[in-house]
């Protein structure tokens, strides 16, 4: 990845760069070298005494304008040959709060083996927006994505994990002239009520259709890359000149679910972002000498950073099977022991970790320009932030042997457990036991949704509604008026042929006194409570409701309904425990 813009400290220890603002508790990061030495006061307000916009908010600033701070100290200053540094002068590691205290100010959001982000909260905010976002690359996916950061409802975030060796030492790790494939991804899907999360691992052999794709080209043009039936899941990057992008619309065509956003980064990630936070706790359950990825660790818990973290990870020959899947397994364990080292306190209390990590991050990461700023990356960890670890869990992609090869090297999605998860994700049920408060609020929830199924039912004959796709196959508003009107005794059906607008989710729109129709409507499509949205108010004379079939809809008389819980067999893990690798 191209750094520019990376910046330097001169000589400047980083954690003599965070000073204490008497007047609020928090530590501040003064990256300027130039002005007063340290026994001066420095003005926030950049001596202006005049009100001046945050660039994070755009808010004013006046009330922070006359804020006095201590300078930096540099190492030319302070203790120059070895000498102690002047009485009364400004220290910048005073004590700090409790740890406590500081939990809701940094956030590690992590969601692949090498694709990983921190962002500090308010301290680090400032100094992050004016350092580091430079470091950021970025890549138009066009409407592959969303421009939202911060959106209700459901989000959607795609990490991948880049087989690209570049980077020193990293041409050993197999194919070294690799254009980067997506060789680990995982689909981070964060409840709307910001509860919990669950991350689905997808496998890199899995086969699948790649679609069209339209991608950005170095002179600003687009490009229409053809699809390819039947193809490696890890080819929908980097092949053909394929963008992430493209991986965002394949994994759209396997599961139903648009994805928001991606994050991206290549092997060198996972070693410098480990050895920043001073190393990530594996557990082994035997000893392990692996030639091919070099990994040498004994049995119970070792320590890894650089070298070690990148080969705990790509190591697919000392555990399970020796397949990817079981290698899935393992980057798991290391994702969820990194979140734990990140969120704990010997992380959040130290100011020269914290800044490194935000550097070492930035530099490392590539997202979609629907959050290519720092100031867009805040925005978002404070939403992901309010997700607790326990609450966040790992799974696995269901998939069986490809029954096409005779010695399978490759998987299929499984049919049946496949689409049960696939649906649980679309309905955003959760797979994680959240607090037994928050259990009664969805429960709730889903209680008052469900009432708007029950009460009488009007007689099929007097359903009026209008019909239109939204995402479904081509054809299928047509085939479902006819399917309503010869097949279930509908006449007033209607079909309007497209949507204005693309749609995941199949709806129901209709008015209070309307309800009666819905209900048994709901009834002969098979529609979820989900589907169900009532107006504030009643409709007018022959006024016709209005069905719009989502791409989660499978053709006229099959049922749109979701599971109301994952597949007792599949893969999981969470991220709030230990686990030794096998």
């Amino acid at each position: 990845m191209d750094a520019q813009s990376r910046g330097r400290t001169d000589g400047t220890d980083p954690a003599d760069q965070w000073v204490l603002n008497p007047d609020t508790g928090d530590y501040e990061l003064r990256l300027d070298h130039s002005g007063p030495r340290p026994a001066d006061p420095v003005d926030l307000g950049h001596g202006s005494g005049s009100p001046t916009a945050d660039p994070l908010d755009g808010s004013d600033r006046s009330s922070r304008a006359q804020r006095q701070v201590p300078r930096q100290r540099s190492r030319r200053q302070a203790g120059r040959n070895g000498a102690p540094e002047t009485a009364g002068a400004p220290v910048g590691r005073r004590k700090r709060k409790p740890a406590k205290s500081r939990k809701n100010k940094a956030l590690l959001w992590t969601g692949g083996v090498t694709a990983f982000v921190i962002v500090a909260g308010s301290t680090v905010a400032y100094a992050l927006y004016q350092k580091f976002n430079g470091n950021l690359a970025t890549i138009d996916v066009g409407d592959a994505g969303s421009s939202s950061v911060t959106a209700d409802g459901p989000l959607d975030i795609l990490v991948i994990g880049t087989d690209k060796r570049t980077g020193k030492g990293n041409e050993g790790y197999g194919d070294k002239g690799s254009t980067g494939h997506a060789d680990t991804n995982i689909l981070f899907h964060v409840s709307e009520d910001r509860t919990n999360a669950t991350a689905m691992s997808i496998p890199r052999d899995l086969m699948t259709d790649i679609p069209d794709c339209e991608t950005t080209q170095p002179d600003g043009s687009r490009e229409v890359i053809p699809g390819t039936r039947n193809a490696r899941f890890n080819v929908s990057l980097g092949q053909n000149g394929r963008d992430p992008g493209c991986t965002m619309r394949t994994v759209k065509e396997i599961t139903g679910i648009s994805v928001d956003h991606f994050m991206m980064v290549d092997f060198n990630a996972v070693k410098e972002l480990s050895t920043a936070v001073g190393g990530v706790k594996v557990c082994l359950a035997k000893p392990v000498k692996d030639p091919d990825s070099h990994l040498d660790l004994p049995a119970g818990v070792s320590t890894v950073q650089g070298e070690q973290a990148l080969a705990f990870v790509r190591t697919r020959h000392s555990f399970g099977n020796q397949s990817d899947l079981d290698r899935i397994k393992i980057q798991q364990q290391f994702l969820g022991s990194m979140i734990r080292q990140m969120k704990s306190d010997d992380t959040l209390t130290s100011a020269s970790k914290l800044y490194k990590l935000a550097d070492t991050a930035t530099k490392a990461l590539t997202v979609d320009s629907g959050i290519g700023s720092v100031k867009k990356l805040t925005d978002l960890a404070k939403v992901l932030g309010k997700v607790d670890t326990k609450n966040i869990t790992f799974v696995t992609m269901p998939v069986i042997d490809n029954p096409a090869e005779p010695k399978p090297l490759t998987v299929v999605v499984a049919p049946a457990k496949g689409e049960q998860l696939f649906a649980m994700l679309r309905d955003d049920i959760s797979l994680t036991e959240v607090k037994k408060k928050e259990k009664q609020q969805q429960k709730a929830a889903r209680s008052k949704q469900a009432a708007l199924l029950e009460g009488p039912r009007a007689e099929a004959a007097d359903i009026r509604v209008d019909v239109f796709n939204g995402g479904g196959a081509a054809g299928a508003a047509g085939a479902t008026v006819t399917w309503l009107q010869n097949e279930q005794g509908v006449p007033k059906s209607t079909n309007k042929a497209n949507a204005p607008a693309k749609t995941d989710r199949t709806t129901l729109e209709y008015a209070p006194n309307q309800a009666d129709q819905a209900r048994k409507l709901a009834e002969l499509m098979g529609l979820p409570a989900t589907a169900m949205k009532q107006g504030t108010t009643d409709a007018e004379g022959l006024q016709a409701m209005v069905l719009t079939l989502g791409a989660d809809f499978k053709g006229a008389g099959v049922p749109v309904t979701g599971p109301a819980k994952a597949p007792d067999d599949i893969q999981r893990a969470s991220a709030d425990k230990a686990e030794c690798a096998k």
